[in-house]
């Protein structure tokens, strides 16, 4: 199916590099004009420069999700550029691992920041433009659905050694979205998560070739990264398109029925 999100406006986070990058570009590539956010301008730009090549529109806002008025200002961003708002997608998103008793409040505050707070002041924010905006519409009979999906990941459903910080912040965007799901499903709007399991991005390359950001080593060491691949059925990690293809389907009409949802993207790992 093409142009599946014609007309429609979808703010991604994190969108510079990854998933988040993927995501952008599926969703424009089917009509969505998308917002690209990211704390770093030189990816974002990038993503902007690739989505008008191709015919697409994008704005790009830069900013860290984690600061408290960021939430606001690229809502309102979002709605000059393009006048309404039809997808969230909330995936910015970094990783502060230490075994728990060794972990500071620092490190597990800044990952509950990211990867929990932020979306929901989000969510919060855009309540006028998605949950008031559906009131109208459903007033005057028309029925459109928007959407918004929450990156969550399997380590906030089965947990994940040396990652207290993340899985309890995962598993908090679950129960965020079940609830957003309950509250706001009977304005057509749907709200489901994505967790992912192992997919191939700059946070699990072998820590001998990661990046260090704020001063923090990136990556998983090699030995434990071919120990966490050996377990998948496939064998393989997933890559950033596969990924990002389960939040096309869940941004799209496809899924207009599907709620309150999370959408393991893992290979077949379970356990």
């Amino acid at each position: 199916m093409k142009n599946m999100l014609e007309n429609q406006v979808a703010i991604v986070t994190g969108s510079g590099r990854g998933v988040g990058r993927e995501t952008a570009l599926m969703l424009a590539e089917q009509g969505a004009r998308v917002v690209v956010s990211d704390k770093d301008e030189a990816p974002a730009a990038e993503v902007v420069s690739e989505i008008k090549q191709k015919g697409g529109e994008a704005v790009l806002f830069c900013g860290d999700v984690t600061e408290a008025d960021f939430a606001k200002k690229i809502t309102e961003t979002t709605i000059s550029e393009f006048g309404r708002l039809d997808i969230l997608v909330n995936n910015a998103g970094l990783t502060l691992d230490n075994m728990i008793h060794n972990m500071t409040d620092e490190q597990f505050y800044t990952i509950l920041d990211i990867h929990l707070v932020a979306p929901f002041r989000l969510i919060r924010e855009a309540a006028p433009y998605m949950r008031d905006a559906a009131k109208e519409e459903i007033e005057q009979g028309i029925v459109h659905h928007r959407k918004i999906i929450n990156v969550s990941s399997v380590a906030g459903i089965r947990g994940n050694v040396g990652q207290a910080n993340y899985a309890s912040a995962k598993a908090g965007v679950i129960g965020l979205t079940k609830v957003v799901a309950l509250e706001w499903g009977k304005f057509n709007i749907n709200a489901n998560a994505v967790a992912f399991g192992f997919i191939d991005t700059r946070l699990t390359k072998p820590k001998e070739e990661a990046e260090v950001i704020a001063g923090v080593q990136l990556g998983i060491p090699e030995k434990v990264r071919n120990m966490f691949i050996d377990k998948i059925p496939q064998k393989r990690p997933g890559d950033a398109k596969e990924a990002a293809a389960g939040i096309l389907y869940l941004a799209s009409p496809l899924s207009n029925y599907v709620n309150g949802q999370v959408l393991q993207i893992n290979g077949g790992s379970y356990t």
